[in-house]
């Protein structure tokens, strides 16, 4: 249950701190804006931070399509792929409760909760972003987790590579990569927010259930471990 609890005090944090940069500080905001580029540090800050927080617990997944590549790549069973993965759910919930309460009467121009979504006619675009960089993302986790990879730069490794998705995809979709950060939202936002979430949820496992298939072929862990 410790392990369990871990992920979703850690998806919240990610949620609460990710699109709460998006909602107080983002582009053409009343506020001090940071713009696209101090959002996307906001998301990938915050990986770091629980990274180094709560990875000695449950590894830090804070994200459903990591937790299934970690599960196709065979590293966890499906009990605690389940698990992770409900909590995780819950964590972004509760961070988009508290984001939500902070700024309903604030004045944001953005979304109350920086949801996901997607323009009318891009639908495929946004399909095909999300599976990509999801791929990309997991597959960086795969690699640096792995036992013969540089496990402790992991979470700095994992954290800047989520920046860097989040300032090629935020104009796109908003970036998830996490089908948990798109669902909490979701739900508070409502309207078209609720009516995308299943791109926000079907494209990222897609992209992590790639990555776990690539990583399995181009992996040598196996062979380093046979040889020590």
């Amino acid at each position: 249950m410790k392990k369990y609890l871990a992920e979703m005090i850690g998806t919240m944090v990610l949620v609460l701190m990710g699109c709460g940069a998006a909602v107080f500080a983002g582009a053409e905001q009343p506020f001090f804006t940071v713009g696209t580029l101090g959002v996307a540090f906001a998301f990938g800050l915050s990986v770091v931070a629980m990274a180094y927080t709560i990875g000695s617990i449950s590894g830090c997944h804070i994200n459903p399509a990591i937790t299934f590549g970690v599960f196709l790549s065979g590293r966890m069973n499906g009990k605690d792929a389940g698990m992770y993965m409900l909590f995780q759910v819950i964590g972004a919930i509760l961070g988009s409760t508290v984001l939500w309460f902070l700024a309903k009467d604030s004045g944001s121009t953005t979304t109350l909760t920086g949801a996901n979504g997607f323009t009318e006619g891009m639908m495929l675009q946004a399909f095909v972003a999300e599976t990509v960089f999801t791929f990309i993302f997991v597959l960086v986790v795969l690699g640096v987790t792995a036992k013969n990879g540089l496990n402790k730069f992991a979470g700095l490794a994992i954290g800047l590579t989520l920046v860097l998705i989040h300032i090629v995809c935020i104009p796109i979709t908003g970036t998830s990569v996490n089908p948990a950060r798109s669902i909490g939202p979701a739900i508070f936002e409502g309207g078209a927010a609720l009516s995308q979430l299943w791109l926000f949820i079907i494209a990222p496992l897609l992209g992590a259930a790639i990555s776990a298939l690539v990583w399995k072929g181009i992996t040598v862990e196996n062979e380093m471990a046979n040889i020590e």
